[in-house]
């Protein structure tokens, strides 16, 4: 068994069974292994960032990571902007990229990159195999933390020689964290400040969006009267009818900064605290008031679902009730504008549709429109780099 053939074991015996692919010379080998070794789905793009925008939408949806085959360290540029996008949704993804055979490199080739350091700002967890006998175990170890709450990118560069060479190992799944316990002092501290403080905005982010998240942060709504938002842009939420209807924060910092104008006490549910998109002369950064106390019930490594529902037992609030929205809009006539596209959208997509949303400067009324559409998934472009669309 060489390198490469260690790697398709070690990835399908992982749960790994899609591959999203862009390959070149130097990861052949790996290529001639997933054609012949059952269990792996390789699907080619024909540009990287298409690769890595593919592997992104995929991990949204399926909430388990696919793999990336990228050539070398431009390859892996490439792929850069929507690995962006994927850091910023909290996607798991594995990138596997090839590089010069070990004794190559020194020579300077071409495309010789300091492929690793590319690979830094996008990845959680680096790592160059430096022989066969380690590819196996080393795709294990990035398999683990692509796979740790609620997503990570893992890099993985493949020098040439490791994939050919005889003596690869099938790497052992090692066990994957779970996500972080949360602290009941958080919970009763938070409880305290619900309970006895005014205008309060609980703010929802990455898995506090999912549908069961939604039910307890309705649960608390009903009991305390606090506000609940979501982030501008979210990797991933689950809308429509019997979904808690949820503004976002507004994308312009004017629009951003009168909605938050009254808020007191800023309670963060894995999300973080509104700031602009951009710098502009004479408009502060954060978009929340400085004089807001800022409480985080859940981080992005914890599971908010159980943070929420831990808060609303904590408060006694009811059980979780259907959460009702009104009918569906009817198709808009007139001249077209952000809120009149939503309202269409809204009008005429099915039930479980997936809306994947690039759109930032126009699309600032399309939630609003589409509250009470039939359910459906909302994924938007988290990190605003272009090209994320089509691909996810």
């Amino acid at each position: 068994m060489n390198g490469a053939e260690s790697l398709v074991h070690t990835l399908v015996a992982n749960g790994i069974d899609v591959c999203f692919a862009n390959p070149g010379t130097s990861e052949m080998h790996f290529v001639a292994a997933l054609d012949r070794i059952p269990g792996i789905r390789c699907i080619p793009g024909m540009q990287e960032n298409v690769v890595t925008g593919m592997a992104d939408g995929y991990h949204r949806i399926a909430r388990t990571p696919a793999a990336t085959l990228l050539h070398c360290g431009p390859g892996l540029a490439n792929g850069l902007a929507n690995l962006h996008n994927a850091r910023r949704a909290h996607s798991g993804i594995v990138n596997i990229v090839g590089d010069q055979a070990t004794y190559h490199s020194q020579y300077d080739p071409p495309l010789a990159a300091d492929t690793a350091a590319l690979a830094r700002t996008v990845s959680v967890w680096v790592r160059t195999s430096t022989n066969a006998i380690n590819v196996g175990r080393d795709a294990s170890v990035a398999i683990q933390a692509a796979k740790t709450h609620p997503g990570q990118i893992a890099t993985l560069i493949l020098p040439a020689d490791t994939a050919w060479t005889e003596g690869g190992v099938i790497g052992e799944a090692p066990p994957v964290p779970t996500p972080e316990h949360i602290d009941q002092h958080t919970i009763l501290e938070i409880a305290r400040t619900l309970r006895s403080a005014k205008n309060v905005l609980l703010l929802l982010g990455s898995d506090a969006l999912r549908a069961g998240a939604q039910v307890h942060a309705a649960r608390i709504q009903t009991k305390t009267g606090c506000r609940v938002m979501t982030e501008m842009f979210n990797g991933l939420h689950q809308r429509g009818h019997g979904r808690l209807p949820l503004s976002r924060v507004p994308f312009s910092p004017a629009p951003a900064i009168a909605a938050l104008a009254g808020v007191e006490h800023l309670i963060l549910v894995g999300s973080k605290a509104p700031v602009g998109f951009f710098a502009y002369p004479g408009v502060p950064s954060k978009h929340y008031p400085e004089t807001a106390q800022v409480q985080v019930l859940a981080r992005l490594e914890q599971d908010s679902e159980a943070a929420l529902a831990a808060l609303a037992d904590e408060l006694r609030c009811p059980p979780p009730a259907i959460i009702s929205t009104g009918e569906r809009p009817a198709a808009p006539t007139g001249l077209p504008s952000s809120l009149a596209f939503g309202q269409m959208l809204a009008a005429v997509m099915p039930d479980d549709s997936i809306v994947v949303d690039e759109g930032i400067s126009f699309a600032h009324a399309f939630y609003e429109a589409s509250h009470n559409a039939p359910p459906h998934d909302w994924m938007n472009v988290t990190g605003g780099a272009i090209g994320y669309g089509l691909p996810a």
